[in-house]
């Protein structure tokens, strides 16, 4: 690799700028879309095969290497993987301004690349303070990619462009086909190729994550000539000093983002909850100075990124309290010895594959969602009322459980059925088919135009807070010596009804939040 880099990361010759009148260039198509939509759908599915490929493992990792295996280190990891989640995705609304501001999208998205995949490096080493310092340059890194990515998407079509809807779609599949094979792959390394069911080599799981983080940078590094300027610095914002600054800027955030990490999960909540005020207050000033069209659409983005908070707060035991309840819990016994054992070490349905069911639900649901979407014509139900179906469709999973963890049981063995866990993954996957694509495409078309990138900030930044208390519901979950059919089942009751009056509340309002939108669908 030379040490020396262009002023613009992009290939030798001249530069080609976007159009000045803000709308896209006039790019070839590809199946009906812009052809670096498929660029952007590889760069991110490479990117997601690296954040979901530790996902299965943190929370058993931290137990066994941290606790010596004991169940009483269960509700500390399960609080570590909710702030580590809500930070990742806090940290994009520095980046989302970075971007703006500072650095362009592209040269923002390659620069958090290498941050992430030595974070992911970094992790492989056993010991708790490089674990969680690792932990923290991996949010850094990502707070100046993921939103950035998504924010190019959008920039893709024109405002008005029918298209745009099923361009995000599509783009989502990409996020989950790489968030598919990443489990499956990573388990196998870690059980099959280099560990066994009883000791998996719990670091080539985030060696081989770090892998896929190189190769998102590449392939984004090779592809992004066909943005034809969309997400470059502006005039005299290109040199390589910014480069230098913002990644000076980027090591010195990572010692708070440690801090951040071994602070308490409550105290972590007040940190980001001050975050998300300042966040409405500058939208909502920068929402006003452009008249009362934008001031209302603002408020509209900022009312559904409140409920978006509950959504991930339940969402994302997948990676906590579920990981536990499957470990321990669920009867991962159905009979096909054979193939697990020769597959993937285990003689029994691995714990980590339950984390590719939401993929397999969303790739198979994503195009009958839409076509559903696309029948119901005029009745297609508004935004805000697709974030109540995906928060109530979220709330009929923790009611399949709570009925499992009351009715189900088998005494013997105190494990509920297979299909049962198999099932919520599911049904929580119609749910956030209901809510994040279109959530991605709602921010882009609301957010003030000049803070496009620190609206998608705004929107992760609510996805963090949810995430960690996603953290401190799993620690209820798992109770104070480890999770238990009692724990759980009080958890996942309260977690039900919490979704339930949530979703709908969301429905009750959604007249007056659509109004506010003015037209945007």
């Amino acid at each position: 690799m030379t040490t020396a880099m262009p002023d613009r990361v992009e290939p030798a010759g001249p530069a080609m700028e976007a159009p000045a009148n803000g709308n896209p260039p006039d790019f070839t198509t590809m199946m009906g879309h812009p052809r670096p939509l498929w660029m952007l759908f590889m760069t991110e599915f490479w990117e997601r095969f690296a954040f979901y490929g530790i996902r299965w493992a943190l929370v058993l990792y931290v137990v066994a290497q941290f606790y010596d295996g004991n169940p009483v280190g269960e509700a500390p990891a399960g609080k570590l993987y909710g702030a580590y989640l809500a930070l990742v995705y806090a940290g994009a609304i520095f980046g989302g301004y970075i971007a703006d501001k500072i650095l362009g999208y592209q040269r923002s998205i390659l620069l958090g690349a290498v941050f992430m995949a030595a974070g992911l490096f970094m992790i492989a080493i056993p010991n708790e303070q490089l674990f969680k310092l690792g932990l923290a340059t991996v949010i850094v890194g990502n707070g100046m990619f993921k939103p950035i990515i998504s924010t190019l998407v959008g920039k893709l079509y024109a405002q008005g462009d029918d298209r745009r809807d099923s361009g995000f779609t599509i783009f989502y599949m990409g996020i989950n086909s790489g968030a598919f094979i990443a489990p499956i792959i990573t388990q196998i390394l870690a059980k099959k190729v280099f560990g066994i069911d009883s000791m998996p080599a719990y670091k080539v799981v985030f060696i081989a994550s770090g892998v896929g983080m190189i190769l998102s940078f590449l392939w984004f590094w090779f592809g992004r000539a066909q943005l034809k300027g969309i997400g470059l610095p502006s005039i005299g914002k290109d040199g390589l000093g910014r480069i230098a600054a913002v990644a000076a800027g980027a090591l010195c955030l990572i010692p708070v983002f440690y801090f951040l990490l071994t602070i308490d999960a409550g105290a972590l909540q007040w940190v980001l909850s001050i975050m998300f005020a300042a966040l409405c207050i500058l939208i909502l000033v920068e929402g006003f100075k452009d008249g009362r069209v934008a001031r209302d659409k603002a408020i509209a983005m900022l009312l559904i990124f409140m409920f978006n908070v509950l959504f991930w707060c339940f969402f994302e035991q997948a990676g906590s309290s579920f990981t536990f309840l499957a470990d321990k819990i669920v009867n991962r016994d159905i009979g096909m010895h054979g193939m697990f054992q020769a597959l993937a070490g285990e003689s029994t349905f691995p714990n980590a594959w339950f984390q590719s069911v939401n993929s397999v639900g969303i790739i198979t649901m994503a195009p009958i969602i839409a076509w559903i979407w696309l029948k119901m014509g005029r009745a297609n139900p508004s935004i805000p009322r697709k974030f109540g179906l995906g928060i109530i469709f979220n709330g009929l999973a923790f009611l399949l459980l709570m009925f499992a963890l009351k009715s189900l049981v088998d005494p013997e063995t105190l494990k509920i059925p297979f299909w049962t866990l198999f099932a919520v993954y599911w049904i929580q996957s119609i749910g956030e088919l209901c809510l994040s694509p279109i959530g991605l495409s709602m921010t882009t078309k609301l957010a003030p135009a000049k803070l496009v990138g620190f609206g998608m900030g705004g929107w992760f930044l609510s996805t963090g807070i949810g995430n960690n208390l996603s953290g401190l519901f799993a620690a209820e979950a798992s109770g104070e010596g480890g999770m238990t059919v009692t724990s759980a089942h009080a958890a996942y009751t309260s977690g039900f009804w919490i979704l339930l009056i949530g979703g709908v509340a969301l429905f009750l309002v959604a007249p007056l939040i659509q109004k506010l939108m003015h037209g945007v669908k």
